[in-house]
């Protein structure tokens, strides 16, 4: 199954909203809400229950009005069935060589994880479409503008301690995009039902980014 990436919809909103141990019938509602919300791209980890199908599910219920990628990709074989099941990006969350390099043979957009500089800079010589920089938190945004400096070419998506404070403090720093889970759909509103509330943050969030951008 064959999904083409818009790189409109990343430029537009360059957040990544990451879905992790969802169940399949919350897929479509979830999917809903992210639209309504105005983001554009949605990340399934494949660390999911049936992850393959819910990321079958979330391309049919998309339409094309998002990007539908696969997380946690540690394989190649993990890989092969995230791309099978329509995945048009794929995001890992260490620096996994080869399936970094046969996502840039399929011309497939690439988000690999990597921590430290010499990780950083390997990821996009390679040829990363952006460098996840994961656990952001761990060092916050003064870690992406110190990477920036001396390689302010590598595109950089922090992941991980991304919420609605520290988002612009991220884009400032440099940072090109961002990753985001727990803040943007809470287990616990989720298992309730709360699509509103999910609607709500995802619209914060989109508002939020585009206001950063514009101060970059």
């Amino acid at each position: 199954m064959s999904v083409i990436f818009s790189h409109q919809h990343f430029q537009e909103m360059p957040l990544i909203g990451i879905l992790r141990g969802f169940a399949t019938h919350q897929i479509e509602p979830l999917i809903s809400s992210a639209v309504r919300g105005g983001l554009r791209n949605l990340e399934i980890t494949m660390n999911s229950p049936d992850a393959a199908g819910q990321i079958r599910h979330a391309v049919e219920c998309a339409k094309g009005a998002l990007n539908i990628g696969a997380g946690t990709v540690t394989s190649r074989r993990l890989l092969d069935e995230a791309l099978s099941a329509g995945a048009s990006f794929i995001v890992t969350p260490t620096l996994v060589i080869d399936v970094l390099d046969q996502c840039v043979r399929l011309q497939t957009p690439v988000f690999p994880g990597a921590l430290s500089p010499t990780e950083i800079a390997c990821a996009w010589d390679h040829g990363a479409t952006m460098v996840k920089i994961f656990p952001a938190e761990l060092h916050g945004p003064a870690y992406i503008r110190a990477i920036k400096a001396p390689l302010p070419h590598i595109k950089l998506l922090p992941t991980g301690g991304v919420d609605l404070k520290t988002l612009p403090e991220f884009m400032r720093a440099g940072a090109d995009g961002a990753g985001i889970g727990n803040p943007l759909f809470d287990r616990k509103r989720i298992e309730a039902g709360d699509w509103q509330w999910v609607e709500s943050q995802c619209l914060a969030f989109a508002e939020t980014c585009r206001v950063a951008i514009a101060s970059k």
